[in-house]
């Protein structure tokens, strides 16, 4: 039997129970042809229905049996033993509650027909007591931090060095540690998130005639920035602001692309072409960051943290500017990223001193006027 959706009706037939697999199914078919219509990607469709499986498979239960219960088993699990973000834990909340929301919108025949077959209703298990609340724009942790300009340089020298020492032992993989190399100088010279570091290609750079002195390599168009909730990927352009990034990635381009062997339009690819790995870049990070023994809290995203802290605080570039350059909606999220350096909270400490007494001294000796009118004894 048919219904108005063109989906079943799955009406109890005689010596059989409904199917509930087939129900569910229905329900989630649904559900993704409405994030279809909102414009939502097919990566966050998938993402979604796991989140509502793996409620499913940790309660064994159907999603109409649910009770807010179950959902605070599951987030208690996941955070107390699989030990995942706050963050991460948010978006199965989020993804469970949205759910639930489209599932009892009475503009959808699902409670109706889940009534007439189970005996029961789809409700909203998500609920205040149950839902961490997003009150800040970062959900990084106290121990996430940018690098020091000290650690910073001492990073890229390893990384430098690595390939040398590939090349020297006779190892296989020179060609893509030089490629990380260059990856991660290009993160921290023009502030990219992972997913947009990945993306770059040839053709996302061009000349700045306003700063002929870069080349080729005087804007970096941003092609994979951070989308809004139904929308498409946003794209910006970064200014280059520091001169040894663009060397590094002109060398790059004219001496290590070459090597492949084919024609690539891809600015970090594989020996079988694609992307670059996000993993691949995470490991041979952590692999730097464990030899150089830096106290904990530095990570791929640490790049852009610290050319975000790096660009204001040791350049003197303005926030607003800063801003633009990594595709901040707000300047208050900019300032969250903005770590002072002690050298810097130390320069700008003696500014404001010498500020004070000058102004202070200058007080002192200057020669008091006479006033108006009257004469000085």
């Amino acid at each position: 039997m048919g219904d108005k959706f063109g989906g079943l009706a799955f009406l109890p037939l005689p010596n059989r129970e409904p199917d509930r697999d087939g129900f569910l199914s229905e329900v989630l078919t649904g559900w993704k042809r409405s994030h279809s219509a909102q414009n939502f990607t097919m990566q966050t469709t998938r993402r979604r229905v796991a989140s509502v499986m793996r409620l499913a498979d940790f309660s064994g239960k159907y999603p109409w049996e649910w009770a807010p219960v179950d959902a605070d088993e599951l987030f208690d699990h996941l955070r107390g033993v699989e030990n995942l973000a706050l963050s991460t834990v948010r978006a199965y909340q989020t993804d469970i509650k949205l759910f639930c929301e489209y599932a009892t919108n009475p503009e959808y025949p699902w409670n109706e027909n889940c009534g007439r077959l189970f005996g029961t209703t789809f409700s909203q298990v998500i609920t205040e007591f149950n839902k961490a609340r997003h009150v800040q724009d970062a959900d990084m942790g106290p121990e996430k931090r940018a690098f020091t300009l000290e650690e910073l340089q001492a990073f890229f020298d390893l990384a430098d060095l690595e390939v040398e020492r590939i090349i020297n032992s006779g190892r296989k993989g020179a060609l893509a540690a030089w490629r990380d190399a260059v990856a991660f100088k290009t993160a921290y010279g023009w502030g990219l998130r992972r997913d947009e570091l990945r993306h770059l290609g040839l053709v996302d750079f061009s000349r700045n005639v306003k700063a002929p002195y870069f080349g080729d390599y005087g804007i970096l168009r941003v092609r994979f920035g951070k989308s809004q909730k139904g929308s498409p990927k946003k794209q910006r352009s970064v200014l280059t602001l520091l001169d040894w990034a663009a060397e590094a990635v002109d060398d790059w381009v004219k001496r290590g692309l070459p090597r492949y062997g084919q024609p690539v339009s891809d600015l970090f690819p594989t020996g079988r072409g694609g992307l670059v790995p996000e993993k691949n870049l995470r490991d041979r990070m952590r692999g730097f960051l464990d030899e150089l023994g830096f106290p904990p809290g530095l990570d791929l995203h640490s790049l852009r943290r610290s050319y975000v802290t790096h660009m204001q605080t040791e350049y003197g570039y303005d926030t607003k500017f800063i801003s633009m350059q990594v595709g901040h909606e707000h300047t208050a999220t900019t300032t969250i990223y903005t770590l002072p350096s002690p050298d810097f909270a130390a320069r700008e400490l003696e500014r404001v001193l010498n500020t004070t007494l000058l102004a202070s001294n200058s007080k002192l000796l200057t020669k008091p006027t006479t006033p108006s009118g009257k004469a000085s004894r």
